[in-house]
């Protein structure tokens, strides 16, 4: 790193921390970005500054072309530094520090020479923003190169001119596309939209820039129309409205409003220069920026940076044996081997395994793009009627039904047959590890690893421990989440844990509702609007009505509450919900056929307060009991495993924001007109839950 005064003519007595420089036999610059003591690069104000004097500097003796490329092992840049974002929230400085990022990038876009972005491993946020500066953009091939605007996940926009450039660039459909939901595009995918001028191999890369700054490129015909007949006035009042009405499909104005806030800024910046659009891009994004909705979003950022700290890299673990070739079982085995492990999966028939093997070959082929490497991945799962891979197993999940004496019964057939330093776990959604540890001979390697479902989509794995449990084993099991890209949470090993024991009164007063004859789509939309990404009716549904059952007669009695009729009984053979195609609702090719509800139906005005309180009850008693560790495990458990609103922040953080005195008085209010089942839970004095 350069750290006294270059020695490039003009750069005298600029001492560079972030940035070096290198000039060329060809006359070509090469500027590597490299942010002191981190090990990825993020902007802050100190690298857009020196950034800014560099740009000063080197324009009084202009190269024929400027290379910009990352000095880091680790990707291109991240974007910007949340952490700073985060301060100038609190100091009221947004406004400034996007202007300085706009003016620094703007500098880069009027340089009286070609500029050459060189792109190779992860290009986000801000880091796509100045690419999108530069004149030209090469991208590696190499799959780690993805390049995306995710501002939109944290409640903004681009902002350092992005949201101007990027329309213009390839297009408005598929720049606000890219803008809309924060997808990230390889480098090839990149290119077939025109935001990447050319992609080459890795050790070519700074070579092909250089040589695309000094001969330069015409983009095609088709990209050039695209840009400029999708951006006129006409084009935007066009396409704006139908742009809103997708966005509505998936986001509420009133939780999201970011989306809407980009299109209709692109919208009435048809025809403006740069300059009126960098000030109209900037005045919406700061004041998207003070909304309760960015600053949640990007707590659950750190929320989820934070369980990714948990898990090291040093897990130890090669091979995994499931047991249980069920839904979970199969799927469990499935992704290990699709994250690259060794896996036999076993269980008492073989037809079971058929069909969980089956399944691996769907998510295989969706999955796994190449072709070509596919049959590798698909041999790493291998069915084992006879379990063979027990005794090579460095970690074994069981995943057999949920019955006490059934899984103590495996363990005590399993053990014995495994390696002295295997680990051996569950993935029960709801008994405490207490009632399973009996007669196991080596506790300290025994814990909880509950999978949710769909595993390859949701993102949490709860690691139950409890107190014979080894703290090696927890720190293993948390590396070993990460290196299946699953965020680790622990929690204590009561029943339901956290994610299910929070969920259970949520689906119980849903299901009570619905005893009652409230339709199952009136309440599925209170618990939409409120933000959960899917009803409690149809969430039953998906469980699986009989997976229901049985985590309502383990919960139930814990937590002092009645099962209503919908879950009373096991469910009739044929009727366990989605995955027979009938439950509470019919189900057509995964989806629900959900009754219509007469159009002078009303929906009682309490509906939304009976569905999130006990939900919200039982969080606060959650926490009083140390379930988790602190208020802030809690909300990145329950919002990774259930997808809790997440523009609330967690259920705490909505505790916090609401304020205690007035959600005690709905409950109360709810417990003289309902019952005891709305009395507060122990845990709401709890510190934890003021906004200080």
């Amino acid at each position: 790193m350069t750290t006294g005064p270059s020695p490039l003519p003009g750069l005298d007595g600029l001492r560079l921390r972030h940035w070096r420089l290198e000039p060329r036999h060809d006359g070509v610059l090469v500027l590597s970005f490299d942010r002191e003591g981190e090990s990825v690069n993020t902007f802050n104000q100190d690298v857009l500054i020196e950034l800014g004097a560099l740009l000063e500097r080197i324009v009084l003796e202009p190269p024929k072309a400027l290379v910009l490329r990352s000095a880091k092992d680790k990707g291109f840049i991240a974007g910007a530094d949340i952490k700073e974002f985060e301060t100038f929230d609190r100091k009221g400085t947004t406004a400034d520090a996007i202007r300085r990022g706009q003016q620094v990038f703007q500098r880069i876009a009027e340089l009286p020479f070609p500029t050459v972005a060189a792109i190779h491993g992860f290009c986000m946020g801000g880091g796509t923003e100045i690419s999108l500066a530069c004149t030209y953009r090469v991208a590696s091939n190499d799959p780690s190169t993805k390049i995306g605007l995710p501002e939109v996940m944290l409640g903004i926009f681009p902002g350092w001119g992005g949201s101007a450039r990027l329309p213009q660039l390839v297009g408005a459909p598929a720049a606000m596309d890219m803008m809309l939901t924060g997808r990230a595009l390889s480098a090839s995918a990149a290119r077939n939209i025109g935001l990447v001028d050319k992609v080459v191999d890795p050790v070519g890369l700074v070579e092909a820039a250089a040589t695309l700054g000094l001969k330069g490129t015409e983009r095609p015909f088709k990209q050039r129309f695209l840009g400029w007949a999708t951006n006129t006035w006409p084009a935007r009042q066009f396409l704006a409205p139908k742009m809103a009405q997708m966005t509505a499909r998936k986001a509420r104005k009133e939780h999201y409003p970011a989306p809407y806030a980009l299109i209709e800024t692109w919208r009435r910046s048809a025809g403006l220069g740069i300059q009126q659009r960098l000030d109209a891009e900037r005045k919406a994004v700061v004041k998207l920026a003070g909304t309760p909705t960015a600053r949640n979003l990007i707590r659950v950022f750190f929320l989820q940076e934070r369980l990714k700290g948990l898990g090291g890299k040093t897990h130890g673990i090669e091979h995994v044996h499931v047991v249980g070739a069920g839904v979970m079982g199969g799927d469990i085995a499935a992704w290990a081997a699709y994250k690259g492990f060794h896996v036999t999966l076993q269980d008492r028939e073989q037809r079971f395994i058929d069909g969980a093997l089956q399944r691996a070959q769907t998510l295989f082929e969706k999955r796994v793009k190449d072709p070509a490497k596919r049959p590798d991945v698909v041999a790493r799962l291998v069915g084992d009627l006879d379990g063979a891979g027990v005794a090579k197993a460095d970690l074994l999940i069981e995943a057999i039904i949920e019955k006490p004496e059934a899984k103590r019964d495996l363990y005590t057939s399993v053990e014995p047959r495994m390696k002295a330093e295997a680990m051996l776990t569950t993935n029960t959604s709801s008994i405490p590890l207490t009632e399973l540890r009996e007669h196991i001979a080596r506790p300290a390697q025994f814990a909880g690893l509950h999978y949710f479902n769909p595993v390859a989509q949701m993102p949490l794995v709860e690691i139950i421990h409890h107190n014979g449990m080894s703290p090696e084993v927890e720190k293993r099991l948390a590396a070993f989440c990460r290196a299946i890209d699953k965020l680790p949470v622990p929690v204590a090993g009561s029943p339901g844990f956290l994610v299910n024991r929070l969920l259970f009164p949520y689906m119980l007063e849903a299901l009570t509702a619905y005893s009652e004859g409230i339709p199952g789509p009136v309440i599925d939309k209170a618990a939409t609007k409120f933000g959960m990404p899917m009803g409690p009716v149809e969430l039953v549904d998906t469980v699986g009505l009989d997976v229901a059952a049985g985590v309502g007669a383990e919960l139930a009695p814990f937590l002092g509450l009645e099962i209503p009729a919908a879950l009373a009984a096991p469910p009739e053979s044929g009727k366990r919900g989605k995955k027979d195609g009938q439950g509470l609702y019919r189900w057509e090719n995964g989806k629900p056929q959900k009754p219509q509800v007469p159009a002078e139906y009303k929906a009682p005005d309490d509906l939304e307060d009976r569905l999130i309180l006990p939900f919200l009850n039982e969080a606060v008693s959650a926490l009083h009991e140390g379930v988790v560790a602190d208020a802030e495990l809690l909300d990145a458990g329950v919002i990774f495993g259930t997808g809790f609103a997440p523009f609330r922040g967690g259920p705490i953080q909505y505790i916090r924001d609401t304020g205690v005195e007035v959600l005690l008085g709905q409950l109360k209010a709810l417990e003289a007109k309902y019952g005891q089942r709305f009395a507060p839970r122990p845990g709401w004095d709890n510190q934890a839950l003021k906004n200080i």
